[in-house]
């Protein structure tokens, strides 16, 4: 079957996913759609337009038609409003519940067996939305967080200890938020364990700037929040999906008894491939790192109480 990527929402991440998924490869025909009349168009010529230069194959179509959503094997939800300075992801909410279940709906009606990426913020949040409004199962809608709180993880790991960071292996859980949990004693560079290579109070002060590193790049931005890296993050599971590659990867997902949890959509290890979530990794936490999870579960279960669904 031809593989077919749908991304909803033609602003900077959405821009950034169809970009991605070009130069990846990921699928041959890439449909990006946006309800603001020739935005999609635009953007999705523009990308076409690199591909002489850049030498990729694929085909990208922008519309503002739904029906464009058809036979797609993943969509990935981008719309919503972006953050700006002084706002929290709680502050998204309000605003972004109503969209979010508006595309839903829409992908429900021409992509009953698409698997669901959601990025729009608060994930967690809106990735429960999704998967309330969609009906679908558990296994075809996920949030797209700790592949880039991870990243972002490991980039200030590495950046600290001067290595490459393709050589760092670290994982963060829990919510796309402040109470995420960027676990230490798991990180390391090569096999060597972080805690062997940093002090401690270096360790706290890149803990502290993960769970930050959004705000960080809103207060430099003012007016938008990150794109590049959330964009290529999503791809890298539209990518497990569609290729069945089997990459185990930190994604939000619908809980239900894994780490003591249940009931809520939470950053965990799984294992993607052409079914959405094939398992979820589950692995014995330490007290301290199940205490500060359990803060990422309060969170979650605070901003689904605000969805009202």
């Amino acid at each position: 079957m031809r593989k077919k990527l749908a991304v909803i929402g033609a602003g900077a991440v959405g821009t950034s996913v169809a970009h991605w998924a070009l130069v990846k490869a990921v699928a041959e025909e890439v449909v990006l759609v946006d309800i603001v009349e020739g935005l999609a168009q635009g953007k999705a010529l523009d990308l076409a337009q690199s591909a002489p230069i850049y030498g990729f194959s694929g085909k990208i179509i922008g519309t503002q038609e739904w029906e464009a959503l058809k036979d797609a094997q993943v969509v990935i939800l981008t719309a919503g409003r972006p953050r700006k300075p002084g706002m929290s992801r709680d502050d998204l909410l309000k605003v972004n519940l109503e969209i979010v279940r508006s595309c839903v709906e829409e992908v429900k009606k021409y992509s009953p067996e698409a698997c669901l990426i959601v990025i729009t913020n608060p994930i967690d949040a809106m990735v429960y939305t999704a998967f309330r409004v969609s009906g679908f199962p558990k296994q075809r809608v996920i949030g797209m967080a700790g592949v880039l709180d991870s990243a972002r993880y490991r980039y200030f790991l590495a950046e600290a200890l001067g290595v490459s960071p393709k050589d760092v292996q670290a994982l963060v859980m829990g919510i796309h938020g402040d109470h995420m949990l960027p676990l230490v004693r798991l990180a390391n560079v090569a096999g060597v364990p972080v805690t062997e290579l940093l002090p401690p109070e270096k360790i706290d002060e890149i803990v502290k700037r993960t769970q930050q590193g959004g705000a960080e790049i809103v207060s430099y931005l003012k007016t938008g929040s990150a794109f590049t890296t959330p964009g290529l993050a999503a791809v890298e599971m539209a990518e497990a999906i569609l290729r069945d590659t089997k990459r185990v990867l930190t994604c939000s997902v619908w809980l239900e008894g894994e780490f003591g949890i249940e009931g809520v959509f939470l950053g965990v290890p799984v294992v993607l491939g052409q079914n959405g979530v094939e398992k979820i990794l589950e692995f014995e936490l330490t007290t301290e790192e199940r205490e500060a999870l359990n803060l990422s579960v309060e969170a979650v279960r605070a901003q689904i109480i605000k969805t009202g669904l």
